[in-house]
């Protein structure tokens, strides 16, 4: 089944790893792919120490998207395409495939929308992707739509992410 984490609230990426962890606890296979995140959060370093979750790797420092010169986009969208392909590669093995800010990485321009249909429909355990939109389509294959809106958050503030909390 198909699971959707979106809206602008804090949680998307925590629930994600959360059932990512609840599979690998039940010896679940489990591969993670994130977008437009850095190598550096407290969720990966918890599920690296799973033997049954597989981490597609990430750069140490990554630009916001508004700040990536046209090279480093081109550099950004094939990486992404070769993500894509090897989530492919290893799906048939996956109980849970995690596609984490995806919705974003597609509405940046950075991924095809047409590229995560292709791999849902060839795909047939449970997927949870993650993004503050969630496209028309996914939605609408969505078996679990989830939306998180926020109402207060310390950002808005002017407080910066903190260790172990947002990262």
């Amino acid at each position: 089944m198909l699971h959707i984490y979106h809206g602008d609230g804090k949680g998307k990426t925590t629930a994600a790893m959360g059932l990512a962890l609840r599979m690998a606890g039940r010896g679940k296979r489990v591969v993670v792919a994130q977008f437009l995140k850095c190598e550096d959060s407290g969720e990966r370093m918890a599920l690296a120490r799973l033997p049954s979750v597989e981490l597609l790797p990430l750069p140490d420092c990554l630009p916001f998207t508004f700040e990536l010169t046209p090279a480093q986009y081109q550099q950004e969208r094939e990486r992404y395409a070769q993500m894509l392909a090897r989530l492919g590669e290893l799906a048939p093995k996956a109980d849970l495939l995690v596609l984490d800010e995806v919705c974003d990485a597609v509405d940046a321009g950075l991924v095809e929308l047409s590229d995560v249909l292709t791999l849902l429909d060839s795909y047939e355990g449970e997927a949870v992707l993650t993004g503050r939109q969630g496209q028309p389509p996914l939605l609408e294959r969505a078996d679990y739509v989830t939306r998180m809106d926020k109402q207060r958050h310390p950002f808005d503030r002017g407080v910066q992410a903190r260790v172990g909390v947002e990262c």
